[in-house]
């Protein structure tokens, strides 16, 4: 993790390990279901559903201050509680809880490297119990909008040569072959395509794999990742707005900018193209082929 701006904001398999007893250290597993975690997951974590605990349920809004503080405090968590995020989606789905935490001022919250298929093929120890939590009362920081794009903002910004919109999607939604996510294809005006790639087994969709991550799940070397970045004209001195389809993907994208290599203005525009490709009015460019 040596040469990240901000290594501390990554844990190693190891380094939780050693920490599953520690009181003053909380596992949450992120998931679509509760399927993987209720089968086996690090022994302490607790269990956040993307769709209740990180978004509102029948909203794609995260949740507001209230609603973070009470499961804060049902899942034991401090405010000197450290918050290490996991799942079993290339970290997706915990970036977007870490990046919902950040929002709302939580000290310390890190991802576990290499998620949670790493942990398993190690042979690290899962287990299906529950752990034991202790209530503890909880009170939420002033939200740190700074953090989020709204569509307005993207709107405003387009054509900003100070700005630069991210799109984390792959090719074929950006060139708007594949429209998931919206009623019609293609991209915001102006966004450089930085694709993930969907894996697929026998027609069905398997993961998503990330131009940042190694085969392993871990996180890229710093230079690489300066590399990938610089080489599409991503560059530290512009303001980036990251999207994808549903916020997944570009939070994970998000993190990596911001706490990996240190980029001083980084917001994460969380209604992507679930929003934008379902907007009437705004502007939407097409890549032909």
């Amino acid at each position: 993790m040596s040469g990240y701006a901000h290594p501390e904001m990554l844990v190693s398999t190891q380094w939780a390990a050693d920490h599953l007893n520690d009181p003053k250290v909380r596992f949450v597993e992120v998931g679509f279901s509760s399927a993987a975690y209720d089968s086996g997951h690090i022994p302490g974590a607790v269990y956040w559903a993307w769709n209740g605990n990180v978004l509102q349920v029948g909203s794609r809004d995260i949740l507001d201050s209230a609603g973070l503080e009470t499961q804060l405090s049902r899942a034991g968590i401090a405010q000197n509680t450290a918050v290490v995020l996991y799942d079993g989606f290339s970290n997706l789905l915990a970036a977007m809880g870490l990046w919902m935490l950040k929002i709302y001022g939580h000290p310390d919250v890190r991802l576990l490297d290499g998620e949670r298929t790493k942990w398993a093929d190690e042979g690290r120890p899962l287990t299906a119990d529950l752990p034991a939590v202790r209530l503890v009362e909880y009170k939420a920081k002033k939200p740190d909008w700074t953090l989020r794009a709204h569509r307005d903002l993207v709107l405003e910004g387009i054509g900003d040569p100070k700005r630069v919109l991210v799109d984390a999607r792959t090719a074929a939604m950006y060139s708007g072959e594949d429209s998931m996510g919206g009623s019609v294809g293609g991209h915001i005006p102006g966004a450089i395509n930085v694709p993930a790639v969907m894996e697929t087994d026998n027609g069905q969709f398997r993961r998503w794999v990330t131009p940042t991550t190694n085969d392993d799940g871990t996180f890229k070397p710093v230079d690489e990742l300066r590399a990938l970045f610089s080489g599409k004209g991503i560059t530290p001195d512009k303001e980036v707005l990251t999207y994808c389809v549903r916020g997944g993907l570009s939070t994970h994208m998000w993190f990596v900018l911001k706490f990996l290599l240190g980029y001083p203005i980084v917001r994460e525009y969380d209604g992507s193209w679930c929003e934008w490709g379902n907007l009437i009015g705004v502007p939407v460019e097409r890549v032909e082929v």
